[in-house]
């Protein structure tokens, strides 16, 4: 269903995955004030450690230490 939702709008559907949306719409509803508990169970994790791993909110590109590298 998603690599053909991904085809429709012009994506390449190997670079969509079930897992990058499930880290988007949690990263969206934590960014959006809702409580990391909830988002947990939303998702079934057993630990909110996973949760957080589905957390993006922090790892933007620019922040990466390979953007400060100069060659």
């Amino acid at each position: 269903v998603v690599r053909k939702y991904a085809r429709a709008i012009g994506l390449d559907p190997s670079a969509v995955c079930v897992h990058g949306l499930r880290a988007t719409a949690a990263t969206n509803a934590l960014d959006h004030e809702a409580d990391i508990a909830k988002v947990q169970e939303w998702l079934g994790h057993a630990s909110i450690a996973t949760t957080r791993l589905y957390d993006r909110r922090r790892s933007k590109p620019e922040d990466s230490p390979t953007f400060k590298v100069s060659y």
